[in-house]
């Protein structure tokens, strides 16, 4: 990721949406969340105004057919995900400034507005198509209203779109013994109008654009011009169904537009409705703001082509600066997978084990790569308890117990420094810019472990100067050690705020945290004669017996 332009005093963060059908797992945070979040919250410690948002996912096919099985209608089932969704990535402090639904009216709006644009073009036209037709239920079958047998690899149960056993794409008509989801009898091929967008118009301007932005990551960006240059093939937008964004057409009765048409609108819709809050609002305050998409691998194809592709055909909204993408988390070396039990939720491991011990894991072991990332339950424990537990909070427990017992919870007034004094100032400002460099290029991990190294140093001076020894040099050590403190909480916020939080607190120190300066972590927060409170430890060993815990969850 090329530097963050800091030119446009806005900048907008969006993470991909989660399908509302069910709970978030470990895999969405690591790729999605959690890099957004981490950040936001850096560049609001730079004065940069940012607009955070994300939104429930909430029309097509499966959440349909899930909605008929729990006897709910499809909006109040949505709204019961989407509160979940909310719950959730806030109890892991990934706080958007609003986090909307695709089936909000001002996206509705939009949507439409774009169909219309795009139609009146030339780049939607209409054509007649084969769909599996039921004469029972007297309805035409979209992709996940009909199962049956892989062509590929004879799986049974599959959808007619893709097989979830071997992986491959399933074209229409291909699914062997095919049935209807919703009275199990075999349907027929019919006639079905449907809308098209002419996604193979748009070669031309996507090949500049790619080879244009130099912040887009080069992987991503190489296999997409690969696609564009075996030819791009116009895209199926809609959809016999009833839960979705209706065609805006008289004729197109019925119809609704497919999901990827408008759930990456809703990042636009849900920014300009977040900004308007602030008496922000239109194609000015997006157009004028420096935009990030944030993602996983498996949805590149969607983010690279057609969104780019549907606002340069529409014409008014600019399109994303980066679009940082990451590759899969695996659990114990295995891929995520509902249908075979194998995940752990956000649920799951919040009533287990604190927030940020997943934040800190997830970001040491997530590169900013394609590459896919091992969630290791054993790892994780050694993780937490022998770099953020014995490095980070062993070092900030002892400072603050030296404070409070020798000096009364007063910040003691230092004598002159000495050479490791000016030694630890240096590494304490190195660690600043070095963590800022890190982060503005998109290497979380490496961020993050640019801290823990400022870290070790902090323990190795404070071990030097042994204030426990009384020697000469003990009280300037305290005090250099506690403002050591306060610097480690601004560069841990982005990744930590809980812990963060409470190290401020335990610092009692103001302004709030997050409204901080980034670059006074560089200063000398506490001054002599600063009153702290009581310091208790922050943190808590992982034990086998929480490892354990969490494997419960494993083919439950």
């Amino acid at each position: 990721m090329a530097k963050v332009q800091a030119k446009l005093r806005n900048t907008i963060v969006t993470a991909a949406l989660p399908y509302a059908n069910s709970d978030l797992h470990l895999g969405h945070i690591a790729s999605t969340y959690l890099p957004a979040d981490i950040l936001s919250r850096y560049l609001r410690h730079t004065g940069t105004r940012v607009v955070q948002v994300c939104a429930s996912d909430d029309f097509g096919t499966p959440i349909l057919i899930a909605a008929e099985k729990a006897k709910r209608l499809p909006a109040e089932y949505v709204a019961y995900w989407r509160k979940r969704f909310d719950e959730d990535l806030r109890a892991l402090g990934i706080e958007f400034d609003l986090f909307d639904r695709t089936s909000s009216p001002e996206n509705i709006e939009l949507v439409q507005h774009f169909f219309r644009k795009l139609h009146t073009a030339g780049y939607i036209y209409s054509a007649n198509v084969d769909q599996f037709y039921c004469e029972f239920d007297k309805k035409f079958l979209p992709d996940r209203y009909v199962r049956g047998t892989c062509p590929y690899c004879g799986a049974t149960e599959q959808y007619s779109d893709g097989c979830e056993n071997c992986g491959r794409t399933i074209q229409p008509g291909e699914i062997l013994e095919p049935k209807c989801s919703i009275c199990g009898r075999p349907p027929v091929m019919k006639k079905s109008l449907h809308y098209f967008f002419k996604l193979s118009a748009f070669s031309g301007r996507l090949k500049e654009w790619l080879r244009g932005n130099d912040n887009l990551q080069s992987e991503p960006k190489n296999y997409v011009l690969g696609w564009i240059e075996s030819g791009l093939q116009d895209w199926d937008i809609t959809r016999d169904i009833e839960w979705g964004v209706s065609v805006p057409l008289p004729e197109a009765a019925g119809k609704v537009l497919y999901g990827w048409f408008d759930n990456h609108i809703c990042y636009i819709s849900a920014a300009l409705k977040a900004a308007r809050v602030t008496g922000d609002s239109g194609k000015e305050f997006w157009n004028n703001s420096t935009i990030y998409h944030f993602i996983g691998k498996d949805i590149v194809y969607h983010h690279y082509l057609f969104l780019p592709s549907m606002r340069l055909g529409e014409g008014s909204y600019k399109l994303p600066d980066y679009i940082p993408t990451r590759g899969f988390l695996l659990l114990e070396g295995r891929k995520l997978s509902k249908s075979r039990r194998w995940g752990i939720t956000v649920r799951d491991y919040l009533g287990s084990l604190p927030p940020d011990y997943l934040r800190f894991y997830l970001t040491r072991i997530t590169p900013y790569a394609q590459t896919d990332a091992n969630f290791d339950l054993q790892e994780f424990k050694s993780k937490i308890n022998n770099e953020l537990i014995a490095n980070v909070g062993n070092f900030i427990h002892r400072a603050l117990i030296f404070v409070a017992r020798d000096y009364g919870l007063v910040i003691p007034k230092p004598d002159e420094d000495e050479e490791a004094e000016r030694t630890l100032v240096q590494a304490k400002s190195h660690a600043t810019s070095e963590t800022s460099r890190l982060i503005e290029e998109g290497h979380y991990d490496r961020a993050l472990r640019s801290v823990l190294d400022f870290g070790n140093e902090c323990n190795r001076y404070f071990q030097t100067a042994a204030p426990w020894e009384k020697r000469r040099g003990a009280v300037t050590a305290v005090y250099h050690s506690a403002n050591a403190v306060s610097s480690l909480a601004i560069l841990l916020e982005p990744f930590l705020p809980f812990t963060s939080r409470e190290i401020w607190r335990q610092l009692s120190l103001q302004p709030p945290l997050s409204s901080l300066p980034w670059q006074s972590a560089r200063n000398q927060l506490l001054e002599p004669g600063h009153v702290i409170v009581a310091p208790k430890p922050l943190f808590k060993k992982v034990e086998d017996s929480d490892i354990e815990e969490l494997r419960k969850y494993l083919q439950k």
